[in-house]
């Protein structure tokens, strides 16, 4: 006599194999895809607790955190971080400043070259950066910009106008005017209109504009390496005269999660208005 639960597994074995056939290929993509993306995160993170990791071993065969003590207790490490944080916060700061009433123009208004100006914000990331950054360079250092805080600034400006611009662009053409025009109906003015109506409906775009020109701004090296010699040193910048003069895995291990945490401590702090649809709600997709 078959029994109710080997009949359910007789049924169950033929709907795996009908399963894998149907879904096979979109799993072994999900399991690469995890691979490639999450294999070298593990691997930084299993370095930068190692003290011996000798092959054959597939695990260190010796843990520790006398790489953390040793990186950390830097004098360079411990000035270049607080000053990478300092720059991100300023230019994100003023970026936001510059770019988001830009965007809002970009959105609402039609006037001459509006497009082709647009376009241009592309045009500027699409251009190879090191020869951008050479001419940059050049008139920074007729006006005595080279090797200083505001050089530095400016330059990674440049960098944050793609992401202030066209994300907070697409998210303000993409409210329902209708909703804007009832308030104004009702007497609201502009301003209150603006501050209750549009702003939070344009919020996650917004808020996630600024949290990928932090990480950007952060994690950005060639400008700060060509424009603040020999004054400015970021985190990223000490991170390739580090790793270039003393080739050991654990000291870039070590500096990889300090840049990183940052970044993922902002990201926590924000997800509440920060999520894929945001982002490509922003590129109006």
């Amino acid at each position: 006599m078959i029994t109710p639960q080997a009949s359910h597994r007789s049924m169950a074995l033929p709907n795996l194999i009908k399963f894998l056939r149907r879904e096979g290929f979109g799993l072994v993509m999900l399991v690469l895809l995890s691979i490639i993306i999450i294999g070298p995160l593990i691997g930084v993170i299993l370095w930068a607790f190692t003290e011996v990791w000798r092959y054959p071993s597939l695990l260190p065969t010796q843990w520790g955190l006398s790489y953390w003590s040793d990186t950390l207790s830097r004098a360079d490490i411990r000035s270049a971080l607080p000053l990478s944080i300092m720059l991100a916060t300023v230019v994100t700061s003023l970026s936001a400043v510059i770019c988001l009433p830009a965007s809002y123009a970009f959105a609402r208004l039609k006037f001459p070259g509006r497009l082709p100006l647009l376009l241009s914000f592309l045009a500027t990331n699409a251009f190879p950066r090191f020869g951008l950054y050479v001419s940059i360079a050049i008139v920074f250092f007729r006006l005595g910009l080279i090797g200083t805080i505001p050089g530095v600034v400016l330059i990674q400006v440049v960098n944050t106008l793609l992401l202030m611009i066209w994300i907070p662009t697409s998210a303000f053409q993409g409210i329902d005017r209708s909703l804007e025009e009832a308030a104004a109906d009702v007497g609201a003015s502009r301003i209150r209109v603006f501050i209750q109506i549009t702003l939070p409906l344009v919020l996650p775009a917004l808020s996630a504009a600024i949290l990928l020109t932090f990480v950007s701004t952060f994690y950005e090296a060639q400008g700060a390496l060509i424009i603040g010699i020999p004054n400015v040193t970021t985190m990223p910048v000490l991170m390739y005269s580090i790793i270039n003069s003393q080739v050991i895995v654990q000291y870039g291990a070590v500096i990889s999660l300090v840049l990183w945490l940052p970044s993922f401590v902002l990201l926590l702090f924000v997800q509440k208005y920060v999520h894929g649809g945001a982002i490509s709600a922003g590129f109006g997709v």
